[in-house]
């Protein structure tokens, strides 16, 4: 057996190794240009199976974990105008963020075609929890999020009598209640474990 190994620190954004065959991206990790990097404040932990080793890091506090370019976030709509809505990130992943981020979807990255007829209030509301893609960032403070995949977009809304609505299409939900239709960028939401596969 091994003797005690010295404990690696790590901060987010740090290059911890090279992503390959035998490194693998785990928990507290992400992978960009063929590196692994930390995503929080904390220790690095190496969990060895037969041909493949997984780095992961675990944080000192819940509190370091930040959204990462390339990481899936659920957010919440707070204001919408003609050019962006703004929102406040609450989730990483499946990871409950302590404290919430500030994210900006620009209207050119709603969808991935027909960029230049989208409405941002067809798409759109203040309360609305959408999942989008965090972006290579470009301003300080703000995370810049996307929406062009199927599977981004609003995943709950509610309709002025404070219903939950269901989705029936790409652009429309609907309030059970008193049946009236609403614009939204409707997410095409994939169960988990058809993800995990891919």
């Amino acid at each position: 057996m091994e003797k005690k190994k010295d404990i690696i620190v790590c901060v987010p954004g740090q290059r911890l190794c090279v992503s390959d065959k035998v490194n693998l991206a785990g928990s507290g990790t992400y992978e960009q240009h063929g590196y692994i990097y930390s995503k929080l404040a904390g220790v690095v932990k190496l969990v060895q199976e037969e041909n493949t080793r997984t780095v992961e890091v675990h944080g000192v506090t819940e509190q370091s974990i930040v959204p990462a370019p390339g990481d899936i976030v659920t957010a919440m709509v707070t204001v919408v105008n003609q050019r962006f809505c703004k929102c406040s990130i609450k989730c990483v992943g499946d990871i409950v963020l302590t404290r919430p981020y500030r994210g900006i979807l620009r209207r050119e990255d709603v969808r991935a075609v027909d960029k230049d007829n989208i409405q941002m209030y067809k798409c759109f509301r203040p309360g609305d929890i959408i999942l989008a893609r965090v972006m290579p960032m470009t301003e300080a403070h703000t995370y810049q999020l996307s929406t062009a995949e199927n599977e981004l977009g609003v995943v709950i809304a509610h309709s002025e009598e404070g219903v939950s609505m269901i989705p029936i299409s790409w652009t429309q939900m609907q309030c059970p209640k008193t049946l009236r239709k609403e614009f939204r960028k409707v997410a095409k939401v994939i169960p988990e474990h058809i993800v995990a596969e891919q």
